[in-house]
C-alpha cells in the first residue's frame, strides 16, 4: 500500500510540473563569425536537406543586419490544417538572423510555444507529430548551432492555450476581420495582387495556400518607415526578430489577422506595459495596413 501511495504521489508531482512547465517563445541556436548571408546560405541548406520547405526570406525594417527566413514541412502542414480555426498559422516558422558586430545571432520560433497558442486543446491530438517535428528542428540546425538555448520571457504551457496579455486584453479566438469577399478566390487574387504591388509599402514574405481546403497564409512585411517594423520593433526589441512577418489568413472568402495586441504580446510575453504604450498606435496601424491589402 506504501508503494502505491509513493506511485500515486510522484506521479501527481510528474503532473503539475508538466501543467507548471514555463515555455519560451524562442530558441537560440548560436551564434557564427559568418556573414549573415554565409549563414543564412548555410541555414537554408541545412533545412532543405532534411526536408523543411524555405517559403521566403527577408529583411526586417529593411535593416541589411536583421534577416529572417521562413519554413514548414509537409506533415506538420498538413496536420494544422485539420483545425479549422486558423490553424494554418502554425504551419510557418521562422528563423531570425542578427548582425551584431562580428558576430551573427541565429536564433528560431518554438514550435511548442506557437503549436500550444495556436492549437489550443487541439495540441495533444497531434502531439506526436509535432514531438518529431522539433526534434527533427533542432537535429538539423545543429549543423549551424549548438546552444538551444530558450529565450524571451516564458507563459505556462497550459496557460499558452488561452493566453492574453493583461485583463481586457485579445485572446487568440479575437481575430481581427478584415474583408469579406465574394469568394476564396476573389480573395487570394486581391490580396497578392497588392503584396506585389506592394501597397502601403509592404512586402509578400511568402505565401501558403491549401487550394482544397480553400486556406491561405500570407506573410506580409511591413516596411513603412512611420509605423511599420522600422518604427516599432526597435521599441519592443529585435532580439525578437523571428516573429515577423506578420500574417493574414483567408478562410474561405473572410480575410483575417491576428488582434496585434495579441499577436505582438504573444512573441514578446515579457513586454513591460510602459514599452507596450510606447507602440500604443502599432495594432491599429497593422490593421490598417492589412485590411488596405484587402482592398
Amino acid at each position: 500500500m506504501r508503494n502505491i501511495f509513493i506511485c500515486v504521489v510522484t506521479l501527481i508531482a510528474f503532473g503539475s510540473q508538466l501543467i507548471g512547465q514555463e515555455i519560451s517563445p524562442y530558441i537560440k541556436i548560436g551564434e557564427t563569425q559568418e556573414t549573415i548571408q554565409q549563414a543564412s546560405d548555410k541555414i537554408i541548406a541545412t533545412l532543405k536537406d532534411n526536408s523543411f520547405a524555405i517559403l521566403g526570406a527577408y529583411h526586417p525594417s529593411n535593416k541589411s543586419n536583421l534577416k529572417v527566413i521562413t519554413f514548414t514541412r509537409s506533415d506538420l502542414k498538413y496536420t494544422v490544417i485539420k483545425v479549422k480555426d486558423r490553424g494554418a498559422l502554425a504551419a510557418i516558422y521562422k528563423i531570425g538572423l542578427i548582425k551584431d558586430g562580428d558576430k551573427v545571432i541565429m536564433s528560431y520560433t518554438n514550435p511548442e510555444y506557437i503549436l500550444r497558442a495556436y492549437l489550443g486543446d487541439h495540441y495533444n491530438r497531434y502531439k506526436s507529430t509535432f514531438v518529431k517535428f522539433s526534434s527533427d528542428l533542432e537535429a538539423a540546425l545543429s549543423n549551424v548551432g549548438t546552444e538551444f538555448k530558450p529565450f524571451g520571457g516564458t507563459v505556462a504551457a497550459d496557460k499558452l492555450k488561452k493566453y492574453h496579455y493583461k485583463i481586457m486584453m485579445p485572446y487568440f479566438t479575437d481575430p481581427v476581420e478584415l474583408r469579406e469577399f465574394a469568394s476564396f478566390e476573389e480573395g487570394l487574387a486581391t490580396i497578392e495582387s497588392n503584396l506585389k504591388a506592394k501597397k502601403g509599402n509592404t512586402k509578400m514574405v511568402y505565401k501558403l495556400v491549401y487550394k482544397s481546403s480553400e486556406v491561405a497564409v500570407f506573410g506580409v512585411g511591413l516596411q513603412s518607415r512611420e509605423d511599420g517594423e522600422p518604427h516599432f520593433l526597435p521599441k519592443i526589441g529585435e532580439a525578437h526578430v523571428a516573429a515577423l512577418p506578420y500574417e493574414i489568413i483567408l478562410q474561405g472568402n473572410k480575410a483575417t489577422i491576428l488582434h496585434g495586441k495579441y499577436r505582438i504580446a504573444l512573441h514578446w510575453p515579457d513586454l513591460s506595459m510602459g514599452t507596450f504604450m510606447k507602440i500604443m498606435s502599432t495594432p491599429g496601424d497593422i490593421e490598417d495596413t492589412m485590411e488596405a491589402l484587402c482592398q
